[in-house]
């Protein structure tokens, strides 16, 4: 069944990865559709990707357009996380703007500041993404340093999306004016769930009460692009419970929604005390259910759906992270990030220490991890597949076949065509083709490839089948 949260998606992607010990991190969070990538291969009649010979760029060997911010600090570690951070306590919130391990977090600067770029023109960056940890800990001053590096560095554009990671209990009016008087432009409010004993048990650092608080913060200082996340399937989590989150969420109104499926990490608190579908935890079927009833729930209060884990009212989908459905290129700085260039994806160290030693080699010439790689077609192919599936606009079947060929797409159809129901073939104006229509098309490869616009899964019992549904397609890419 669907484990929705965004990092271990990124963590099985094919495109190889840079040695160095640097491991991936969560990803940044997202909103509105980013220019189609150019036709980039001519059409093969072999299933054999790696024949296909590419007459333009393609897109992932564009230059970045976006970057990815990991700031680590958080008040505690929740008994979910596995992500690299640094607990200051629980009276950081108050400490914060003088807390030594945060202004001396310079390294992030630094490294920003030795990256190379390797593109002989480059645009301005059109989404910065503030991740963590708890970025809304960082005192404003240290995040004005950061945008200002990027801004000498690669440049920002003027109307670029800036989002903020931000926790409740960790802001006031001031601090959050003070944010977008810097250009934060969009607020992801963690809040998780609006039940007491689900926020101490996941070892949250808030209560219901600071999420209500928080709520009125970004009512009062006028955000106008804010996002709520919140977490399924937590221990001794009812249906009730579920619902009656989905029901506040909707009521604060927020213009975009993420709601993640618990996932169980082995180094974890919950790691070592849960075992996935066992009690507390609810079963797979309960899971299941939490997702239908949020994407019926959501749905009906006028939210797309339009990834697997995201919702937005039209125009609010987050830019930043439809970058990574659509394989465009991105940087990413900071303890434990992963960056994508020129088809490869870069991760540096999770523990202070090596990130530190990491970005003196940088300064000192011995790293260049932007350099131009061989990059695999099969791998290339199975990240798209994959990332797309998990939107709702769905695969680009003549963009794919330019990239990869007719043959391999056509393959595709037919893997799927068995999984009537959780997949849906649309034609070039999105019309979804029927079974008839479809059963006199398969006799025809030409006709297929012809009429087939986009391959896209089912909301929600698609979406909830779709690791299952992506890992047919290895079959037919990767043999």
């Amino acid at each position: 069944m669907l484990k929705s949260t965004i990092a271990p998606m990124l963590l099985t992607l094919h495109s190889k990865t840079k040695p160095n010990n640097f491991l991936p991190l969560k990803a940044p969070t997202f909103c509105t559709a980013l220019p189609q990538s150019p036709s980039t291969v001519r059409r093969n009649a072999s299933t054999n990707i790696s024949t296909i010979q590419r007459l333009e760029t393609p897109s992932y060997k564009l230059p970045p357009a976006s970057a990815y911010i990991h700031l680590p600090f958080c008040r505690k570690r929740c008994h979910y996380c596995d992500f690299p951070i640094l607990a200051l306590g629980s009276t950081s919130t108050e400490t914060a703007d003088d807390d030594p391990r945060i202004s001396n977090y310079i390294h992030l600067i630094r490294e920003i500041e030795a990256t190379k770029s390797h593109f002989d023109q480059h645009p301005p960056l059109e989404t910065v993404f503030f991740g963590g940890g708890t970025p809304s800990l960082v005192p404003p001053r240290l995040v004005a340093k950061v945008l200002d590096t990027l801004r000498s560095k690669f440049g920002v554009s003027l109307d670029a999306e800036i989002s903020m990671e931000m926790d409740p209990g960790t802001f006031d009016a001031k601090k959050l004016e003070g944010l977008i008087g810097l250009g934060v432009n969009r607020v992801s409010l963690g809040v998780q769930a609006f039940q007491e004993e689900l926020l101490k048990a996941c070892g949250r650092a808030h209560g219901v009460e600071e999420v209500h608080e928080a709520i009125r913060i970004i009512g009062s200082c006028g955000v106008g692009n804010w996002s709520m996340d919140l977490i399924a399937s937590l221990p001794n989590q009812t249906q009730e419970m579920w619902e009656e989150t989905l029901r506040l969420t909707v009521d604060a109104q927020p213009n975009h929604v993420s709601v993640y499926d618990l996932q169980i990490e082995k180094d974890t608190k919950f790691g070592s005390l849960y075992t996935p579908g066992e009690f507390p935890l609810p079963s797979d079927t309960q899971s299941a259910k939490f997702y239908r009833m949020a994407s019926r729930k959501v749905g009906e209060a006028n939210y797309n759906h339009y990834e697997v884990s995201s919702y937005s009212k039209s125009g609010f989908e987050c830019k930043h992270n439809y970058t990574y459905w659509i394989n465009k290129p991105f940087y990413a700085f900071g303890l434990g990030s992963a960056s994508y260039i020129n088809g490869t994806r870069y991760s540096r160290p999770k523990k202070l220490k090596d990130y530190t030693n990491y970005v003196k080699d940088l300064e000192n010439g011995l790293i260049d991890w932007a350099q131009e790689d061989d990059v695999d077609e099969g791998e290339m192919a199975m990240d798209i597949v994959m990332l797309s599936l998990r939107t709702s606009k769905g695969l680009e079947v003549k963009s794919f076949i330019e990239d990869f060929g007719s043959a391999v797409a056509v393959e595709l159809f037919k893997v799927y065509y068995m999984k009537s129901g959780h997949v849906l073939f649309l034609d070039d104006q999105r019309r979804e083709i029927t079974e008839d229509e479809f059963s006199s098309l398969v006799l025809d490869d030409e006709k297929l490839e012809n009429e087939i616009g986009f391959i896209r899964l089912s909301d929600p019992d698609g979406f909830l089948l779709s690791n299952e549904l992506i890992s047919l397609a290895f079959g037919v890419i990767d043999p």
